[in-house]
């Protein structure tokens, strides 16, 4: 019984865990998005590479690791808190984007969260993998149209933006795995 209650203890704790960083991820990207990369333009994002020849805004990297931990969120504390989450980072968005930025940083936060938890929820049962690359890389497309169009007002990233959230979603699904498979095997003390 101890055991069935440190699994649940832990599975609250990373569950908030993923509560807390998430929230962080929003005023983090849309600082880092004008603030830091290869390449910064005048009057738009600054860039990084997501693969060769093929630059993004920077912020992608936080708005990949976002729809990651939103799934962890649903994961670990259920739906319900996966929505909490979503309106309030987009509450946060509002109040933390650069002020030529808000309304498409908001926007494109919402929809790509809601994207991410309209598919994530029906697949996360049985193909958890596949649950958080699919979600990943719909919130992914969405929120990349809806930024770049509404911030900058070209597609000119959509590519690269979809690409480096798509390598997140990777690396998120691999290290939800990890945990799971260590939380299954985790021998009671």
């Amino acid at each position: 019984m101890s055991h069935i209650c440190t699994r649940g203890a832990s599975r609250t704790w990373m569950g908030w865990l993923s509560v807390l960083l998430f929230v962080l991820t929003i005023p983090l990207g849309n600082w880092v998005v004008v603030n830091i990369g290869f390449v910064c333009e005048p009057n738009g994002p600054c860039l990084i590479p997501v693969w060769p020849g093929v630059m993004s805004p920077s912020a992608v990297i936080l708005a990949g690791f976002a729809l990651v931990l939103r799934d962890a969120v649903h994961q670990l504390l259920g739906a319900r808190w996966a929505l909490y989450c979503i309106f309030m980072g987009a509450v946060l968005s509002v109040f933390f984007s650069e002020p030529s930025l808000v309304l498409a940083s908001s926007c494109a936060f919402l929809f790509s969260e809601l994207a991410d938890f309209a598919v994530y929820s029906p697949l996360r049962r049985r193909h958890l993998a596949w649950a958080v690359i699919l979600s990943g890389l719909a919130g992914s497309v969405v929120d990349s149209a809806i930024f770049l169009t509404m911030a900058f007002g070209s597609l000119d990233y959509l590519f690269g933006q979809v690409l480096g959230k798509f390598w997140m979603s990777v690396i998120g699904c691999a290290v939800l795995l990890a945990y799971r498979r260590w939380a299954e095997n985790r021998v009671p003390a």
